[in-house]
């Protein structure tokens, strides 16, 4: 009887349901993640006084630093589950493509980041006062643009620091300067929406991440099989 081998997508979706299931089991990726947005929502509130800066003029930029910074935490600590068993050892020596274990990472990654997001953005939106009921599919359509452009570069470099003594320093070092591109567009477009103004105002900024995302897609996979023979 002749064995195919999975392809990359059936792979790919493989380790993602692999990744999800540990996450589900242990939650270390996720509670770090909720419970730093978390604490980092309550301290720029008690922070923040209304008489000197607008809502909506804050929350824009307190939502893409909690995204930002707890996506790092939740990418880092994704990939460290595996270091005390090496259980990236035994997909490398699987019969799948190195991208499909990229792939799968990432959609694995992609699923903790918009739980965080799923969280921390209505919980911005009413500490702040801020009405996004009229604009809210077009804002769940930029953050989530947003999160495949940070999982993909963040998912890279990742697996490239994960294995090093200073991992918590080189992600952000490595990772941050790709991170500003898909940044500051995203935060452009969140605080138009939240000032008011037309969807259509923001279209430019939704096609500058549609073209990072692909991007970032498309060269963070192709060099991931490079990074593992380093």
């Amino acid at each position: 009887m002749v064995h195919r081998t999975p392809g990359v997508l059936a792979s790919a979706l493989a380790i993602t349901r692999k990744d999800l299931l540990i996450e589900f089991r242990s939650r270390s990726v996720i509670l770090s993640a909720v419970a730093f947005a978390v604490l980092a929502i309550t301290i720029f509130f008690f922070a923040w006084d209304p008489t000197a800066v607008a809502s909506v003029d804050l929350a824009p930029g307190v939502l893409w630093v909690i995204f930002t910074f707890s996506g790092l935490l939740g990418l880092h600590r994704s990939f460290g589950v595996e270091q005390p068993t090496r259980a990236i050892d035994a997909l490398l020596a699987a019969p799948v493509g190195r991208e499909a274990i990229y792939l799968g990472k990432l959609l694995a990654n992609l699923g903790f980041v918009i739980v965080v997001q799923a969280i921390s953005l209505p919980a911005v939106a009413l500490l702040y006062n801020v009405p996004i009921g009229g604009y809210v599919l077009p804002l769940i359509g930029i953050v989530l643009l947003a999160s495949v452009g940070l999982v993909a570069v963040g998912t890279l470099f990742s697996s490239m620091v994960v294995s090093t003594r200073l991992a918590e320093l080189l992600l952000p070092l490595l990772a941050l300067p790709f991170f500003v591109p898909v940044i500051l567009p995203a935060a452009q477009a969140t605080a138009r929406l939240m000032n008011g103004r037309p969807v259509a105002e923001v279209s430019g900024y939704v096609s500058i991440l549609g073209a990072f995302d692909v991007v970032f897609l498309v060269v963070c996979t192709l060099l991931y099989p490079y990074t593992l023979d380093q």
